[in-house]
């Protein structure tokens, strides 16, 4: 089993929508960085235990507990001409993005960057590092248990 934490904008899909979608599940749809698609592609599986992190919001932070739901698969929004995460250079043979299903598990209190920082277990979390922009990142199974742990309860 792996964990991961996983971006999301709350104006967009936020973990109280998910809560409210049938089987409180949705598509990770839009991802359009190659290192994310692959760890979609390449590492995550079913059962994988994942952070749902609000993003560009006035308060980011991981906002819920979620996990993977499904083995990845073409992302649709690739194929859709009106859809701002179009590629023309994808096709039904030869897709370029991927998606997996997410399932949320509970809603926790929001845990914010500067609660994340004052911790040192967590020094060494990709979220907190320099310049990191990734909307999915590896969380190491240590942080996983101290933040569910410590900081969520």
């Amino acid at each position: 089993m792996r964990y991961w934490l996983m971006k999301s904008e709350p104006s967009v899909v936020g973990i109280d929508d998910v809560l409210a979608m049938p089987g409180q599940k949705v598509d990770w749809w839009g991802v359009r960085n190659y290192q994310a698609r692959n760890f979609m592609r390449d590492q995550m599986t079913v059962g994988d235990k994942v952070f749902f992190y609000h993003s560009s919001c006035p308060e980011p932070g991981i906002a819920g507990l979620a996990e993977v739901a499904s083995k990845p698969y073409p992302d649709r929004t690739q194929f859709e001409p009106d859809s701002p995460y179009f590629d023309p250079k994808s096709s039904a043979g030869n897709p370029r993005w991927i998606n997996v299903d997410v399932r949320a598990v509970k809603k926790t209190r929001l845990v914010g960057l500067d609660e994340l920082r004052a911790h040192p277990e967590l020094a060494n979390m990709r979220i907190l590092q320099r310049g990191n922009r990734l909307s999915i990142t590896p969380v190491d199974p240590a942080e996983w248990k101290f933040i569910v742990g410590k900081l969520i309860g």
